[in-house]
Parts: structure tokens; sequence; C-alpha cells
């Protein structure tokens, strides 16, 4: 029997984790997100747990297929709140939510593609009402309505937190990795469909898009201990990088120097 089906079966823990549709750094290939796909392996961990995925977005194919890799990890279903690619999703969650009634929510601190701002967490906690927690390392134990927590701060320390529920909690590098794609499972899984009215994001819609270009290469800081040390690196001549100089040749071979010499520095590809 699936993870989340025997879980219902037996009343315990419920957990919804929002996931999204990742983009593969290379690739630009859609794919299950790192942090939303390690939030559901959190909850997969937890003790009596009634799991349910929540994914408000378009329902084309490509996404779709993107969004099996979740299912792929041992959950039979994924609900699917249908929304336009300009929607404000953050009313149709907390309804979704609101109905749900979950004790815990779990999700990855941002998003892959479109805004990755990383506020969405934040804004849904603050219509819930409900505390948030950042950068979740592990749950380690949830009694009598409160969860006792491990959050990662920065330089590898640990913070331990106890939360009374319902809350809100973002999952980030610091979790442990998610467990492999099945293939079967993730074809068998199924998306229960659920058409919302969409809410325009006004502010998205202004916005222009485009993809982001190679950083320039950082000009090289050299440190001196004094005032005149540094003046005399800053009016130093540069030293030679190899070059040549070109004299009583003809067009045809300058420009055959300069080709090679652009290609060498990767101007030319």
């Amino acid at each position: 029997m699936p993870h989340d089906a025997n879980a219902r079966a037996n009343a315990g823990l419920n957990v919804a984790v929002l996931v999204s549709v990742g983009r593969h750094p290379l690739t630009a290939g859609t794919r299950r997100a790192d942090q939303d796909a390690r939030a559901v392996e959190m909850a997969l961990t937890l003790e009596n747990a009634a799991i349910s995925l929540l994914h408000a977005g378009p329902a084309d194919p490509e996404r779709q297929q993107a969004l099996r890799g979740y299912l792929g990890m041992g959950l039979d279903t994924l609900d699917l709140l249908e929304q336009s690619a300009d929607a404000d999703v953050i009313s149709v969650l907390e309804e979704e939510v609101r109905h749900r009634a979950p004790q815990l929510i779990l999700t990855g601190s941002r998003a892959e593609a479109g805004e990755a701002s990383g506020a969405l967490p934040f804004l849904l906690a603050e219509a819930l009402g409900w505390p948030i927690v950042t950068s979740l390392a592990a749950v380690e134990k949830v009694e009598n309505g409160t969860a006792v927590m491990l959050q990662a701060l920065p330089r590898g320390k640990r913070r331990r937190l106890r939360v009374r529920l319902p809350a809100l909690a973002t999952v980030d590098a610091s979790a442990p990795p998610a467990r492999q794609s099945a293939f079967g499972p993730a074809r068998r899984g199924k998306f229960e469909h659920q058409t919302r009215p969409s809410e325009v994001d006004e502010p998205l819609s202004g916005w222009q898009f485009q993809e982001a270009r190679k950083r320039p290469k950082r000009l090289k800081i050299v440190k001196a201990s004094s005032a005149r040390d540094r003046f005399k690196a800053a009016a130093a001549k540069a030293e030679g990088g190899g070059g040549q100089t070109l004299a009583d040749v003809t067009p045809e071979q300058g420009a055959e120097a300069i080709f090679k010499l652009l290609k060498e520095e990767g101007v030319l590809r």
C-alpha cells in the first residue's frame, strides 16, 4: 500500500507538502524542485503521518510530467489546483489549507522558476495566522499539539525549537537529500484535478523576463599593508599575457591572428 494511503488508514499527523515545478540548472528542463523534494522526504520520515501533496499552477502535460517526480517517491496522489500562469496562488492555497486543516505544512524555501522570491511561505503563513520556521533541518518529535524541530543556522550550527501546531516550515539544502524517484510509482500515481478561479497577480503582469547571462570574471584585488603599496599596485603596468606584435604582415595574416586570439579568449565560439 502506498505511504499516504497507509497513513490515512491510521489516523495521525496530517501533513501537507506544497510542491512546485523545478528547473534543471544546466538543461533548463522541467523537473521536481530539489528543496520541495527534500520537504516530501522529511514528511515521509514522520511516523503515522497522513501526507498530501498540493500544487497550484498550470496543468499542462510538461508540468504534470515534472510533478510525477514527487509521486515516484512513494505517494499515490497529488492534488493539482489548476491556475493560470499569471495567477496569485496565495488565496487559493489559503482556502485549500483551511479546508484540509493540516497540522503541519512543509515546502521549499523558494521556487526554481518564475519569481523565485521565496515570499510565498511567509505570505501564506501570514494569511493563515500561523507561525513559520525557516531552514528546517529535521522534525524530531510531534506530541500533544507541539512539534520539536531542528533549525539549521549558519556555519553548521543547529537550534532546537518547540513550535505549537499548526505551523508552516520551509526546507532548504540543510535538510537530508530526497530519495530517487521511481519510474513505476511515478507513472501509476494519479492527479486529483481541481479547477479554481484564478486571481491575476497584477505586479507580475508588468514584469519582463529574460534569460540570465553569465557574470563576468571578478578583478583580482591586490591587498597591501600600506597606502604606498596600494598606490604602486594601482599604478603598475599590466604584465604581458603572452601576446605578440605583428609587423609587416598581410591583411589576411593579421585577420587570422586576431581571429585566433578571439577564439582563445572565448569571445568567439
